[in-house]
């Protein structure tokens, strides 16, 4: 029996990866030289790509794949996708943020601890002997009764709530439109950021939402406030980040993601009061495998002609109906 045509712009994990091979036929653009060649002599025999956030989805693949039905993305992020082609071509898109919620709330609990105790300086203080040679570390902040502003209330940030309020703090958040939920809702970002202690955006990354976290925002969190990125590079103008940081209008930021990557910014990371994570918020085995296993399912459903798993809603992005 002839194994069904993927396009593969991107390799999965290991286990993942031997499913595939054994349920289809494999073209790995991800291993060609000639990439655009490549898709076009292939393409035209594939209904699904399987890719990475990080890897784009242009509009002159989409269109030389005329068979194409599914994206199935084993990343959560997927700003790099050409979703307006999409849209207009009828292609469906998977991602994988059900997958990865708990890792990333763990990972933005775990900067906002680090931040606020001083984890890193704290270990180099026991390392390098000085906690013998100058005596107790400086004091540091707690968190427990202090205000957490959240940026995004999807299903990443609930998850954060949830353990903020394990941790006592008291839960706020910003969202394009209120949600029925047991956390305030606050319509508007500066003041969000002026009512809380710590902010942490976890919002989908693209043009949307560019810059959001602004310097009026940074401003507004104040000398002792704490910035927390665990969504995208993009949200946060690194820029006034910098600014923010260097004059101490914002006080402290612990960022798993940057503007540029992995080439981080020397201005910033060169910065004291700054904690730093390579963009690795889901980075466990745990939860790359069943990122993986998602995209596997997905593909599964696509050709048993089930409902997809996950997937992502692209009407906004769907052509306008034409005039009468």
């Amino acid at each position: 029996m002839t194994k069904p045509d993927v396009m593969m712009l991107y390799p999965m994990r290991p286990v993942a990866m031997a499913q595939l091979e054994a349920a289809y036929t494999l073209h790995r653009v991800d291993l060609a030289e000639d990439k655009a060649a490549f898709i076009a002599e292939n393409g035209p025999n594939c209904r699904a790509i399987v890719t990475n956030g990080h890897v784009p989805v242009t509009r002159e693949i989409i269109e030389a794949m005329p068979r194409l039905e599914l994206v199935a993305c084993s990343s959560a992020g997927f700003e790099s996708f050409d979703l307006a082609a999409m849209a207009e071509h009828g292609v469906k898109l998977t991602n994988t943020s059900s997958a990865l919620s708990d890792d990333v709330a763990d990972t933005a609990i775990m900067l906002m601890l680090a931040a606020r105790r001083g984890l890193v300086p704290a270990d180099a203080y026991v390392r390098s002997g000085d906690w013998a040679k100058k005596g107790m570390f400086p004091l540091q902040r707690s968190i427990a009764g202090k205000r957490l502003g959240i940026v995004g209330m999807g299903t990443i940030g609930q998850e954060i709530a949830r353990r903020a309020e394990a941790l006592k703090m008291q839960v706020s958040y910003w969202n394009r439109r209120a949600k029925d939920l047991p956390w305030d809702y606050q319509a508007d970002l500066v003041t969000l950021a002026r009512d809380s202690d710590v902010l942490i955006a976890i919002v989908a990354g693209g043009e949307g939402t560019r810059g959001l976290i602004s310097d009026k925002v940074m401003a507004a969190l104040g000398p002792d406030g704490l910035l927390i990125n665990v969504s995208r590079g993009s949200v946060v103008d690194e820029t006034a980040l910098i600014n923010a940081l260097r004059s101490g209008a914002l006080g402290h930021a612990a960022l798993d993601v940057f503007a540029s990557e992995p080439d981080a910014d020397p201005a910033l990371t060169a910065l004291p009061n700054v904690t730093l994570y390579p963009h690795h918020a889901s980075g466990t085995v745990e939860t790359r495998d069943a990122m993986a296993q998602l995209v596997v399912d997905n593909l599964a459903a696509l050709y048993a002609g089930q409902a997809l798993l996950t997937p992502v809603d692209l009407r906004a992005y769907a052509p306008a109906p034409a005039q009468a």
